[in-house]
């Protein structure tokens, strides 16, 4: 472990490591102060890590799932231990207010150690294929000595892939690289976690939460450094096996190049651009709040977020109307302050990014219906939330994703227009509709090109598959379907 003022060490193989490459302060985007020092790793360093990984995966492939089950429930209690300290620094790292960093981050992190905490069955029997004598698998079988004709049983077993590399998002250091090491690790694999520059402190306190809840040496490894060589060299190393990147979709395709040419298994969830078809006979007050999540949630740094609403003709004024009103009430300030719904951005360099979209709205012929001002505060990487009407989908601000408080808004005429424009679209993780009519909503919803759809909702259900189509990802995860994600299926076969 490390205080402070020394500085945070590596986690590898086991051991607090002091890293060669020294370290980088990490600053509250809300005050702009020093949260504390991150690690820099070298390239030496983060093999080691994966040498580690490689070597504790033996063991821990073979412990027993009810061993390796009662370690991630002992992290979890031990997390929630911790919650409000915990918390406290998820939020100076992250700008999150106090309510999203206790209940969305650490809460949503404890939750997922606690859902894989749960032993489920890695195997299962496949119908047995009767091979009739004379048909031509009986002759085949023959011709290779598998024996005559008769019955071929079989058994698919889920197997662990190796050692996985964890490449993890700012928006939220807690519940993200959960997501990803609870399952990995349930079912047997080892892990190297390269947590993001901007607030990795979070990810070394879960790996002490790990270590106190009794993983074995290098069954867990976390390296970090804002030099691109640490991420590359996690990624490339020849012991992983597979990579689990959050992230944006140019990164996430760069790391697909090299999983590509060395056939590593990779998870890719990647950027997102949201649409939320609202037609005419939506509930408009319910549309209203779950788009305006897109403002209050990570203050819009979230892939899932729907940040481009398609309202049809009947609605449109009306929604932007009362989106504009929803907006205006918001308060945008200090996190730790318990009305705060809208904290800042990560960095001083991605608020200027935001804003440059919202200029960009303006010379693209956009109205800014509110927002698109700096917040008058003296301190913090803040951007006013900002709802901007007259859009088309052509411009860059409805076909790019800002990942800030930022909202546009587009009219059409008929459902098949709506549906057009909501797939016209490089991304497909989530998109929205919002119908009065169930039967069209869900014939609308199955028309969507997305890993997932929302119907009269923004709320996720932590069971359901989560991925998405086209440049959005690759794989799904969460719930079982996260299981299979992190492992490799073996088939069994024998004769009955």
């Amino acid at each position: 472990m490390s205080s402070p003022s020394e500085g945070q060490r590596l986690f590898i193989g086991g051991a607090w490591v002091d890293p060669d490459a020294g370290h980088h302060p990490v600053t509250d985007p809300a005050t702009e102060e020093t949260v504390g020092l991150a690690p820099e790793a070298s390239r030496d360093q983060v093999r080691a890590a994966c040498a580690a990984a490689r070597e504790a995966f033996g063991s821990w492939s073979r412990t027993a799932p009810e061993e390796r089950a009662a370690v991630l429930g002992r992290a979890a209690d031990i997390i929630r231990g911790r919650l409000l300290p915990y918390a406290d620094l998820a939020r100076a790292e992250t700008g999150a207010t106090t309510g999203t960093a206790r209940g969305m981050q650490v809460g949503v992190a404890v939750a997922r150690f606690r859902r894989y905490a749960r032993v489920e069955p890695a195997e299962w029997a496949i119908p047995p294929q009767i091979n009739e004598a004379g048909g031509g698998t009986s002759h085949a079988l023959e011709a290779v000595g598998a024996g005559k004709a008769g019955v071929m049983g079989a058994l698919a077993i889920r197997q662990p892939v190796g050692v996985v590399t964890c490449v993890t998002s700012y928006n939220n250091p807690w519940a993200n690289p959960a997501g990803k090491v609870a399952p990995a690790l349930a079912m047997g694999n080892t892990v190297v976690v390269k947590p993001a520059p901007q607030d990795p402190l979070s990810v070394y306190r879960m790996a002490e939460a790990l270590e106190a809840a009794g993983v074995p040496p290098g069954v867990v490894n976390v390296v970090s450094g804002r030099a691109v060589e640490v991420g590359e060299e996690a990624v490339a190393s020849p012991d992983v096996d597979m990579v689990s990147f959050t992230g944006s979709t140019v990164v996430g395709q760069r790391i697909a190049e090299v999983c590509g040419r060395q056939m590593k298994r990779q998870l890719m969830e990647l950027g997102g651009k949201g649409a939320a078809v609202v037609f005419d006979d939506a509930d408009i007050g319910s549309a209203v709040a779950g788009i305006g999540t897109t403002f209050s949630f990570y203050s819009g740094q979230i892939c899932t977020a729907p940040t481009r609403v398609l309202a049809q003709r009947g609605v449109y004024d009306r929604l932007v109307g009362q989106l504009a009103a929803y907006v205006a009430r918001l308060k945008v300030g200090d996190p730790r302050e318990p009305d705060t719904v809208v904290g800042p951005v990560i960095s001083a360099e991605h608020r200027d990014r935001v804003e440059s979209y919202v200029d960009l709205a303006r010379k693209e012929g956009a109205t800014v219906m509110t927002g698109g001002e700096r917040p008058a505060l003296d301190r913090g990487f803040y951007v006013s939330p900002t709802l901007l009407a007259d859009c088309t989908n052509d411009m860059r601000v409805a076909r790019e994703e800002i990942f800030g408080p930022v909202v546009s808004v587009i009219p059409f005429d008929e459902e098949d227009e709506g549906v057009a424009l909501a797939n016209d679209s490089d991304y497909g993780l989530i998109d929205y509709v919002w119908s009065g009519d169930v039967a069209r909503a869900f014939r609308v919803a199955r028309r969507l090109r997305a890993g997932g759809v929302g119907v009269n909702t923004v709320g996720r259900n932590m069971e359901a598959p989560f991925g998405g189509f086209k440049k959005s990802g690759v794989g799904r995860d969460v719930g079982v379907y996260a299981l299979h994600a992190y492992s490799e299926v073996q088939a069994i076969v024998w004769p009955g």
